[in-house]
């Protein structure tokens, strides 16, 4: 598995560029991205397009020509393969069928956003991509509401406000950063609580280029007390139906959600004539 940059061409290392030189053939997502790279630096090693849509039919090929004696890179579009793409089933079925495999370290959009954020480092969580819809992603949140870390997101730039503003409902003020475009020519990290940065999208709009949210670590927070859930189901129910609002509330504070569903349905009998 082979680093490649996330923006800027030189961001890869000397042992890199030998080894694609080197290779047998290079394992790719679109050959079009990794040809304009190895362009770049004049490395002229054949291609073998390896991908989400193709990759059932593909792994035994390369597993095959690795038998053989053949060595495969495998590159990502950008950045460390395996992180957010289907790879690890190739390394997966490497080490199942007794193949060689080792990495060549190198750029990564995940821990260059950390680094950037001025957020702590000694435990993060590197969580993907947050559901589309709204009430899965404030679903997804409410579980990692708890977890004593730095989460890290990657993020459509077309949700953003909209992923912002959830995120400081269910999350609250916690410190954060959205960065932009990373190692590239308009980098840009903003700073600040999760509502100022989701006041600041909500007005200026989704920008452009690949984005990295970062949010710190829980503070000292108290846990809410059972009035505190009944006062948030009461102010739901007004608004939704007992299951959707046992899900919002559940996201919100961080509670068990069979729990929370058991009482919303309580109140909602209680409620009733």
């Amino acid at each position: 598995m082979v680093a490649t940059p996330i923006g800027n061409a030189a961001d890869i290392t000397l042992r890199a560029l030998d080894t694609l030189r080197r290779a047998d053939a290079i394992a790719c997502e679109d050959t079009r991205v990794t040809a304009k790279l190895m362009g770049i630096h004049g490395i002229h090693t054949p291609f073998v397009s390896y991908h989400e849509h193709n990759a059932a039919k593909m792994r035994p090929v390369l597993i095959g020509r690795m038998k053989a004696g053949e060595a495969i890179a495998l590159v990502t579009d950008a950045g460390t393969p395996l992180v957010s793409d289907p790879g690890y089933k190739l390394v997966r079925e490497c080490v199942a069928e007794g193949v060689k495999v080792t990495t060549l370290p190198g750029a990564s959009a995940p821990l260059a956003a950390l680094v950037l954020s001025g957020l702590p480092t000694d435990r993060f969580l590197f969580a993907g991509f947050l559901p589309n819809k709204s009430s899965a992603r404030r679903a997804a949140a409410g579980e990692l509401k708890g977890v004593p870390a730095t989460l890290v997101f990657f993020e459509s730039p077309q949700r953003l406000p909209e992923s912002l503003a959830d995120l400081a409902d269910i999350l609250g003020g916690r410190e954060a950063a959205v960065a932009r475009e990373l190692t590239k020519l308009y980098e840009e990290v903003r700073r600040g609580t999760l509502p100022e940065l989701a006041a600041h999208y909500a007005e200026a709009g989704p920008p452009k280029g690949e984005v990295v949210l970062v949010i710190g670590p829980p503070g000292e927070e108290a846990a809410p007390t059972e009035a505190d859930v009944d006062a948030l189901l009461r102010d739901a129910l007004a608004r939704l139906s007992v299951r959707d609002a046992a899900a919002d509330v559940a996201a919100r504070t961080g509670q068990n959600k069979r729990t929370v569903y058991a009482r919303a349905l309580e109140l909602s009998r209680e409620g009733k004539p």
